[in-house]
């Protein structure tokens, strides 16, 4: 624990400029970034006595080492710095929401000749138009289906659409009138592109126009006498007035906005959104994030706005966004989504009327989101400390293991040999620390050998960024005068980021028996590592071997430890195999396409990509292959006929082991 006296930089050496700053602990990592309008003022309210500041604010202050800043020329620019080291740096004291990914989004794929309107969850992605997020799917799909007769555009996926145009015959949707079928050249591209405008404008809140033109268009047929449009239409207008009644009136002004509201608690903060456009409800979004801070109500809202629209596009920010309180920075703020919008966008906090009593009820969400989440928090934590402790247990461990990596070999009788290496900390997988290895110092078909090869390279690699630890005196002396530094330096000084190997894991688990946990054991013998305990499962009987035991040890069915040690073992498998059927499937397509003349090695990725794999190649038709960008219909005849010279792999067939997952040939 540092004294913050030991690093305060020097009276008069910190600017009274705008700018950003970051505090990093004694390993160089950043723990905190913050901006200020004054930075000497902000920066000087830190190193006061410790029993002035908030409790929070003195963990944050004693764990630090070292603190700099960056001068900006505006507000403005310090609040664009600040998200951008906040989402670099991802630092521990800088509270971080914690979007619900499985709200799901309505979205049209603008970026595609032939646009489709689809239902998906997760992140957003660049050229797609998104509407809500919405509560439920199912709600979603009912609303395109009655859009659809009135909209008629694609909403099949890629692979139904090339086929449907292979054949020359629409899909289902085609024949009832739901799609203008632009896969058979009914539509072209611009006036197929003309219906998804017009079904975005009415989704984005543009419903009058639409609803006013149906009814002028139903009575001009009507007084034509030509009844069946008439009626057609009369079933368009049904079916747009049953898609507003889903949307609820709630601002009778035709309001477009953002309604946000909070409920808190000392730990932990819930945010809850409702999205409004037109005056109606059009989706709804939720976030939790841990207090790691004190900031009231006003500084959570900074924070958060920075989040929600930092990403987002122009047609994504409305007019007016209503908080519960307003944040310090409101101008500077107001000033960067005006710039993203295009147009005037105002903060503020709503005082009566309906705008205060929708907050109210963004508000109960916001409480009753909270009181959820807690009681789903507890009950993981719960599990996951309770498993991590019958692991230490039952290894007779010094600590819990809070970061396990687990290894597993993936061959096919000794081909394509690969390595998988899985991290979980604190229970939970950590995809972002996982890696894959090539094995090529092992002949033939022999796990215990590549098992050695693949924990050797990792644990060199540790070794090796371990000893490519900088000086850390020109780090310090920048802010701080002199600090010693002790211990490896995980993270690299300049950029904040964690080197790749340089975290020991507190537990590492083989997938095998005694065989591999003697291999990876002296794997670490002879890199002079004695403070990694190591563990294998075995699949058979799911025991634990431990190194230099003859028997295994032996956890109950209905143990925690175990069934986190499964999922473990279970993940390093899956990302094992799927490593394995890649390289597999390239290798055999590029080995039997090697002497077909004029195909070159991105050609043949081409294939790859677009097949997937050998068999989906033999199946595909002189077209199907043609039709692949830079194969042409001379060139894809003699790929169906090198594939035919050559037949089947020796009248080897390859299947999977249902029970183990293993790849197996015979």
């Amino acid at each position: 624990m540092a004294d913050p006296s030991t690093y305060r930089p020097a009276p008069g050496s910190i600017p009274t400029s705008p700018g950003v700053y970051r505090f990093r602990d004694g390993q160089g990592r950043v723990v905190y970034v913050g901006k200020a309008k004054n930075l000497r003022a902000r920066l000087t309210s830190y190193f006061q006595d410790l029993g002035g500041l908030h409790p929070r604010t003195q963990t944050m202050v004693t764990t630090a080492a070292s603190v700099e800043w960056t001068v900006v020329g505006t507000e403005v620019e310090a609040l664009q710095l600040e998200y951008s080291w906040i989402k670099e740096f991802d630092p521990r004291f800088n509270v971080k929401y914690r979007d619900d990914k499985s709200y799901p989004w309505l979205a049209v794929t603008l970026n595609e000749e032939f646009p489709r309107v689809m239902v998906g969850r997760g992140a957003k992605r660049k050229g797609v138009r998104y509407f809500g997020p919405y509560s439920h799917a199912w709600a979603i799909r009912e609303t395109v289906d009655l859009l659809l007769r009135v909209f008629p555009m694609r909403s099949c996926s890629n692979g139904v659409f090339k086929r449907s145009a292979q054949i020359g015959r629409p899909c289902l949707l085609g024949y009832i009138g739901k799609c203008a079928a632009p896969c058979v050249g009914r539509v072209s591209a611009e006036e197929h592109r003309a219906i998804v405008e017009d079904f975005c404008d009415f989704m984005g809140g543009q419903t009058s126009a639409f609803v006013k033109r149906v009814e002028k268009e139903m009575y001009a047929a009507s007084a034509e006498q030509d009844y069946e449009r008439a009626a057609r239409l009369r079933d368009d207008l049904g079916a747009l007035n049953r898609a507003l009644e889903k949307q609820a009136v709630v601002l009778g002004d035709g309001t477009d906005a953002d309604v946000i509201a909070v409920s808190e608690d000392p730990l932990e903060v819930a945010v809850q959104i409702f999205i409004v456009r037109g005056g109606r409800v059009r989706g709804q979004r939720g976030w939790v994030a841990d207090k790691v801070d004190d900031a009231d109500t006003a500084g959570l809202m900074h924070g958060f706005l920075q989040q929600l629209y930092a990403d987002e596009a122009a047609d994504g920010i409305p007019r007016e966004v209503l908080v519960p309180a307003l944040p310090d920075d409101q101008e500077a703020l107001e000033l960067w989504l005006t710039d993203k919008r295009g147009a005037k966008v105002s903060i503020r906090v709503p005082q009566r009327g309906d705008k205060k009593a929708l907050q109210e009820t963004v508000a109960r969400n916001a409480l009753q989101a909270l009181g959820l989440h807690k009681t789903k928090r507890a009950s993981d934590l719960t599990t996951r400390n309770r498993a991590l402790e019958e692991i230490q247990i039952a290894l007779e461990l010094p600590t819990a293991p809070l970061r396990i990596e687990c290894f597993d070999i993936s061959n096919l009788q000794g081909t394509e040999v690969v390595g998988s290496m899985v991290v979980f900390e604190d229970g939970l997988a950590r995809k972002s620390e996982y890696r894959r290895f090539v094995v090529r110092g092992v002949d033939g078909q022999n796990d215990v050998a590549s098992m050695h090869e693949v924990v050797t390279r990792r644990f060199r690699r540790l070794l090796d960024e371990r000893a490519e630890m900088p000086d850390l005196d020109g780090l310090h002396q920048r802010a701080t005068g002199d600090i010693d530094a002790e211990g490896p330096m995980l993270v690299d000084p300049d950029t904040g980021r964690p080197r790749k190997f340089a975290y020991a894991p507190g537990l590492l688990v083989v997938d095998g028996g005694p065989p591999q946990v003697a291999a990876a054991q002296r794997a670490l013998d002879e890199l002079g590592i004695d403070d990694v305990p190591v563990c294998g499962l075995a699949k058979r009987l799911e025991e634990v071997w431990v190194p230099g035991q003859e028997d295994p040890v032996i956890l109950p069915r209905t143990s925690e430890g175990l069934y986190l040690l499964q999922r473990i073992r279970d993940e390093a498998h899956r990302f094992a195999i799927t490593h394995h059927r890649s390289r597999r499937s390239k290798s055999m397509v590029e080995s039997l396409l090697d002497d077909v003349p004029g195909l070159g090695e991105v050609r043949r990725k081409s294939l790859l990509r677009q097949f997937g794999s050998l068999k989906k190649l033999r199946a595909a038709t002189v077209d199907e292959i043609a039709a692949v960008p830079g194969i042409g219909p001379r060139t894809a005849d003699a790929i169906v006929v090198a594939l035919a010279e050559q037949g089947p792999r020796s009248g080897r067939t390859v299947s999977v082991n249902t029970a183990t997952g293993e790849l197996e040939e015979s």
